[in-house]
C-alpha cells in the first residue's frame, strides 16, 4: 500500500503563502510612516476644502435657479 501526502487545505496554504509574502515585504520606518501620515492628512483636508468649495458654489448656483 502506498501512503499518500496529505494535501494542506486551502486556508493553510492561503496563510503560509500569505505569510511568505509578508516576510518579504519592506516596512517603513516610523519617521517615513510619520511623513506618509502627514502627506494623506494634508492631501485629505486640502480634497475636502475643494470639495466644500465647489459644493458651496453649486448649492448656491442651484438655489439662485430654483428662486427664479
Amino acid at each position: 500500500m502506498t501512503e499518500t501526502a496529505k494535501k494542506p487545505n486551502r486556508f493553510q496554504r492561503w496563510w503560509r503563502e500569505t505569510l511568505g509574502e509578508l516576510r518579504k515585504v519592506t516596512w517603513p520606518t516610523p519617521r517615513e510612516a510619520f511623513r506618509m501620515t502627514y502627506i494623506v492628512l494634508i492631501v485629505m483636508i486640502g480634497t475636502g476644502l475643494v470639495l466644500g468649495f465647489f459644493d458651496y458654489i453649486f448649492s448656491r448656483l442651484i438655489g439662485y435657479l430654483v428662486s427664479l
